[in-house]
């Protein structure tokens, strides 16, 4: 992850000096947003939810939403080489001078509210992002906002904003205790971003049988009875975009569902979609930063897939994405803390060359036990000679913190997402 700069401070600030025990506080960000005015005056919000892949979601919504002709805002998190890539206007990230701008413009807001240490939570750096991102849409005039929540959805600030539309990935089992000890638990506070005010549709991927009626009531619940959830099938005969234009790997029904959450919005928006040569065009362009991204080391010729799996599943998805790519693979780069299912990769990646990376990030734990024979690096050893010295065909897996940092070494393009020409 990108040093952090001190235009940076209105965004970390409060997180920084937060205290033992304290909390991210929505009452604070409320009374931020009522602030600087956006509590009602604001562009129309497409909010996106989900366990797994709402980056994806959001960027193949944004794409969507930008080839139709609006003016797209879109905020998501965490950042990979820079923090300026959370805010974005048809795809491209803000400058230094307008995230430096929007910093100031959220400090001077923060400074008018009761002192945190006087209150009982802090202002979140994610929220803060999309507080900024918000900002930023009123100064290009932006048509629509998509914003991607952060792990959360009741307890997330985009709840604050009662977006109009929802975009719902899949749910499983992530953050178990954190937002909640079921699944079931974890799908009601996802659900729960919609709102009886504003929103007028939920679009999901469909969920297991488990999940889905706890998102038909709980939908039901927090709109009157107003609304159910429209079902979105990445297998169903006609889906957009076509398969040959959705992301490889787990991605592939992310992409499905930002394209059909965008439609959706479009036609609340009473606002026609872009034509379907125009929407592909656009869509053909989409660039997914470590989302089985493919890089070439820079001075040489050694090629690399970057990929944000943190368990076996993602580990196993991305494994035969480079083995159908290059026919097998040379060796792989594994980051994993200790919360992540390193146990499942250590089992997938079986009879591989390894070589297990560990970050310097105090709050990350790399205490798990891993196999005898395989390699150990330092983040900080990472470089293009470092990586090329591994083999001609490198996998990177892990966590975004470190695959941040690959795409970083390689020097990646990360500031556009698409083109919406």
């Amino acid at each position: 992850m990108p040093s952090l700069d001190p235009d940076l401070a209105p965004f970390f600030s409060e997180w920084t000096h937060r205290r033992p025990g304290q909390v991210r506080s929505l009452d604070r960000a409320a009374a931020l947003l009522h602030g600087l005015g956006l509590d009602s005056a604001r562009a129309p919000v497409l909010g996106v939810v989900g366990s797994k892949g709402k980056g994806s979601t959001a960027t193949y919504a944004a794409a969507a939403l930008s080839a139709a002709g609006l003016r797209t805002v879109l905020v998501t998190g965490p950042s990979f080489r820079n923090y300026r890539e959370r805010i974005r206007v048809d795809g491209v990230s803000v400058s230094d001078g307008e995230l430096r701008r929007l910093g100031a413009e959220v400090e001077s807001a923060r400074r008018e509210l009761v002192p945190a240490e006087r209150e009982g939570g802090y202002l979140a750096p994610s929220g803060l992002f999309l507080v900024a991102g918000l900002l930023h849409a009123r100064v290009v005039g932006a048509d629509v906002c998509v914003l991607e929540a952060g792990m959360g959805g009741h307890r997330d600030e985009l709840r604050l904003l009662c977006p109009e539309v929802v975009a719902l990935g899949m749910v499983f089992a992530e953050h178990v205790g954190v937002l909640g000890d079921t699944v079931t638990e974890i799908a009601r506070e996802k659900t729960r971003v919609a709102s009886a005010e504003r929103t007028r549709a939920l679009v999901t991927l469909p969920q297991t049988t488990e999940v889905a009626p706890v998102v038909e009531q709980v939908l039901a619940e927090a709109t009157g009875g107003r609304l159910a959830p429209e079902v979105v099938d990445p297998a169903a005969e006609g889906a957009e975009p076509p398969v040959e234009l959705r992301p490889a790997g787990l991605s592939a029904a992310s992409g499905v569902l930002g394209t059909a959450a965008a439609t959706r919005a479009l036609e609340l928006l009473g606002h026609p979609a872009a034509p379907p040569e125009r929407l592909r065009s656009v869509l053909g362009t989409v660039n997914l930063p470590a989302r089985l991204s493919g890089h070439t080391v820079p001075g040489g010729a050694a090629e690399v897939v970057v990929d944000s799996a943190i368990d076996r599943v993602g580990v196993t998805a991305a494994l035969s994405h480079a083995r159908s790519l290059w026919g097998g693979v040379d060796h792989v780069l594994l980051c994993l803390p200790d919360h992540k299912d390193v146990s499942g990769a250590v089992a997938a990646l079986a009879g591989l060359p390894v070589t297990a990376v560990r970050l310097p990030e105090a709050h990350l734990r790399f205490d798990h036990g891993l196999p005898a024979h395989w390699g150990r690096m330092e983040a900080e050893e990472l470089s293009p000679a470092a990586v090329s010295a591994l083999g001609a065909r490198v996998l990177a897996l892990g966590t975004v913190y470190f695959t941040g940092r690959v795409l970083e070494v390689l020097d990646a393009p990360t500031d556009r997402l698409f083109d919406a020409g």
